[in-house]
């Protein structure tokens, strides 16, 4: 029992990162905060979002996100003012245009050409078969057969 409750305890553990103090009053814009949030990077934390993350700077980053969205924002104008402070890095999501483009066909490029090399080197190569002389096929099939 103590052990179902360990384990409940850490999995709830990304809910709290949002904390009451920093949620705003008006439903819409709390929704949209926490929506945009989800998709922007903790600097601090590898692949985890300010939404989800319990740093400070995800707090503060939280917080600035929110101020805009007050301020009158809209998503893609707070968006744009996260990315020009702390670069594409902090999109979980970047766009897949630019720089971008090449790590996003990166990939798919290279198995590409693995796949392509393999192929080619299995066509290539000659059966054993024929690599064989004929005492060796002899004695091939004898050790078989016994």
């Amino acid at each position: 029992m103590k052990r179902l409750a360990l384990i409940l305890v850490f999995l709830a553990a990304p809910l709290w990162a949002v904390e009451p103090s920093e949620m705003l009053d008006d439903p819409v814009l709390e929704e949209r905060a926490r929506e945009l949030s989800q998709g922007l990077r903790c600097p601090v934390c590898r692949n985890e979002s300010i939404d989800e993350s319990n740093a400070t700077l995800a707090k503060e980053l939280r917080i600035v996100l929110r101020e805009r969205l007050v301020d009158g924002d809209t998503d893609q104008e707070a968006v744009d003012f996260m990315v020009a402070r702390y670069g594409e890095y902090v999109l979980l999501r970047p766009d897949a245009r630019g720089a971008n483009l090449i790590l996003w066909l990166a990939a798919p490029g290279l198995l590409l050409i693995a796949l392509g090399i393999g192929w080619a080197t299995i066509r290539r190569r000659k059966p054993m078969a024929d690599a064989l002389s004929d005492a060796e096929k002899a004695e091939l099939d004898k050790i078989l057969r016994s």
